[in-house]
């Protein structure tokens, strides 16, 4: 768009375009002369139309060739200069519109504008707003219950959670199974001899299973089937042939499981062997001296016998004694619940109960029985921890859940496994193998 030179050149500035035709009428505000600030001028051709408005309203051209709505505007019709009356009155400081008041198009100066009129933000005082309550939780439905609970009444009591000892063990339960597993044992060891084989051998596969089932948390994936297999090979010559044929059982195990292994290729191959052999040593082996003892001509039930009542003796001393005036920690990065006062108690209880035994079956000196009680109770806290430091090591609580109380059947033979090779050393020495 285009406006009149003031200064009195007619011809527009910017691009060339033909010269407006004359008007039929004189119009003196359309002569040339001194520019002064105003609205800018327009011309529309001269059918009449209507715009709409944008406060609401048409906006009709007052002449057939002059535009007299309140805002400048270019249209297809534009084609001349023409004459503009300027905004309303009441659209002027409209702030989404540019304003061109000043006698170059610039806007106009903001003094021209105060902002008197304009009422000051005043903080308000934040007494007056609420003070937000904590609204009670929704009470529930009535006829609704939370998951894991039962409705109680007069004839069903409400449920409650099984009770637990100060071990950390539910009570009930870890007695009962206890009693069965005595039971598994000492029933075919009196009365079926190569039943109490079947058992010891069952006891070892499931030892194995569990231990390779849990050093796989490491990483490390030995091979089970030759390790379940050495392992049960391993037992039965032990049983039948002595310590030279345990030693070679561990050999065959061993070997065995390195053969097998090399079918996997190379990829952690001495992780899964060196978890392997521990496996083979720590469970078949130390097993294996249990068989030893069993196949003693004569007395081999008697001396498993007392064995296992001494290792029992010693984790029900240690028990009864850490519970009742367990102080200080014996092992607390270990095993914290072990205390020094429930080692004291293991000691006694297992010493007192070997010399009674061995004396009564034997008819060994009580003294000798009490050091044997006292070394089968060492070994059994000693296996205890070591199978702790190992379920540390790994990041396990127990090594499976299939002992309701116990956790998995190497929780119960960790303190047995290392206690059999001290009895079948003991025993040897104090009750000679007679043939």
């Amino acid at each position: 768009m285009s406006h009149p030179d003031p200064y009195g050149n007619t011809e527009s500035r910017g691009w060339d375009r033909p010269a407006a035709p004359a008007l039929p009428w004189p119009d003196t505000d359309l002569e040339p002369g001194p520019w002064r600030p105003g609205p800018a001028a327009h011309t529309h051709p001269a059918e009449p139309d209507t715009y709409a408005r944008p406060g609401g309203g048409p906006d009709t051209y007052a002449g057939p060739d002059t535009y007299a709505g309140p805002y400048p505007t270019t249209s297809r019709h534009h084609d001349g200069p023409g004459r503009y009356d300027g905004p309303p009155a009441g659209d002027r400081g409209r702030r989404d519109e540019p304003r061109h008041d000043g006698p170059w198009g610039e806007p106009a100066r903001d003094d021209e504008y105060p902002t008197a009129q304009i009422a000051p933000v005043r903080d308000e005082p934040t007494e007056q707003i609420p003070a937000v309550r904590d609204e009670p939780a929704p009470e529930p439905l009535a006829g609704r219950r939370g998951p894991g609970r039962r409705r109680a009444s007069a004839e069903r009591p409400p449920t409650t959670e099984p009770t637990t000892s100060r071990a950390g063990r539910n009570l009930p339960a870890a007695i009962g199974v206890g009693v069965a597993l005595g039971a598994a044992v000492v029933v075919p060891l009196f009365f079926f001899m190569p039943a109490f084989l079947a058992v010891l051998a069952t006891a070892v596969g499931i030892g194995i299973w569990e231990m390779a089932r849990a050093v796989r948390r490491t990483g490390a994936h030995p091979p089970l089937a030759p390790l379940v297999a050495g392992g049960v090979i391993t037992v039965g010559l032990a049983w039948y042939a002595g310590p030279d044929a345990l030693c070679l059982g561990l050999l065959v195990t061993v070997l065995g499981t390195m053969i097998w292994r090399l079918g996997d290729g190379p990829g952690n191959y001495q992780r899964d062997l060196t978890a392997a052999t521990l496996i083979a040593v720590y469970v078949p082996f130390l097993a294996g001296f249990a068989a030893m003892l069993a196949a003693a001509p004569g007395d081999g039930h008697l001396r498993v016998l007392v064995t296992l009542a001494a290792v029992v003796l010693s984790d029900t001393g240690g028990y009864a004694a850490g519970v009742s005036f367990g102080k200080h920690p014996m092992a607390p990065t270990i095993s914290p619940k072990k205390s020094w006062e429930g080692f004291a108690g293991s000691v006694a209880a297992a010493a007192a109960g070997s010399a009674a035994l061995l004396w009564a079956l034997f008819d060994v000196a009580p003294w000798w029985g009490a050091l044997f009680g006292m070394a089968i109770s060492v070994s059994a806290v000693l296996g205890d921890l070591a199978e702790s430091m190992i379920k540390r090591d790994l990041g396990v609580k127990d090594m499976s859940n299939l002992l309701p109380g116990h956790g998995g059947l190497m929780d119960r033979l960790d303190s047995i496994l290392f206690a059999v090779p001290v009895a079948y050393l003991l025993l040897a020495v104090f009750v000679p193998v007679v043939g």
